[in-house]
């Protein structure tokens, strides 16, 4: 699995921690700047203020990337289908989806599957000869 800094992201901030766990453990729902801000028991201005010094990305990217990096082994298992996925790491849709795989991973969901299955198929055939 691909290293997440986000996803292991242990900022000094007790508030901004207690933030970042409550984020991966609600993704799948409205995580706006006020909900978070609301965590962290701060205004939004001094939340976001707060977010960017202890992280050095905004809210909105660091739940993005979260979401992203979430989504991106169940994509590329293949399993699933992307709607599925996307509902349940909190895109609003599958282009929402595509449109953060392409900014976070430089590709879009689909390609990353495609991708995925080709290397397992590869190593189905190594294994094979």
């Amino acid at each position: 699995m691909q290293h997440s800094s986000l996803l292991e992201m242990d900022p000094e901030s007790d508030r901004i921690r207690r933030v970042l766990s409550f984020a991966r453990e609600n993704l799948s729902t409205s995580l706006s700047v006020e909900r978070l801000a609301d965590q962290a028991n701060l205004s939004v201005r001094q939340f976001s203020r707060a977010f960017m010094e202890a992280t050095g990305t905004t809210p909105a990217k660091a739940i993005e990337r979260l979401r992203a990096e979430v989504a991106r082994p169940r994509v590329e298992d293949g399993r699933e289908s992307l709607e599925a996925i996307a509902h349940d790491v909190g895109f609003t849709d599958p282009e929402r989806m595509r449109q953060s795989f392409t900014r976070v991973f430089g590709h879009a969901p689909q390609a990353m599957r495609r991708a995925a299955r080709a290397v397992d198929a590869e190593a189905i055939s190594q294994q094979e000869v």
